[in-house]
């Protein structure tokens, strides 16, 4: 059946992820670090307050899977 392949590789890829994250330790924490400056108190956190913060996580993550795959 080929509903437990997809659920095979599905699970590979989710143990590949902490990897792959942890190639991105330094643009993670300046993201955190960003939300976590931007939603003090009871503000909370608004679309594009830090999206440079996120793009540079997003490039950094696509750039440890595409390496990856090579």
């Amino acid at each position: 059946m080929s509903g437990s392949n997809v659920w095979s590789r599905s699970r590979e890829k989710m143990r590949l992820f902490p990897g792959l994250f942890a190639q991105c330790a330094d643009e993670a924490a300046v993201y955190g670090t960003c939300v976590a400056a931007t939603t003090t108190g009871k503000q909370e956190l608004r679309k594009d307050l830090c999206v440079k913060e996120f793009e540079a996580l997003k490039t950094c993550f696509t750039n440890a899977v595409s390496k990856k795959s090579q």
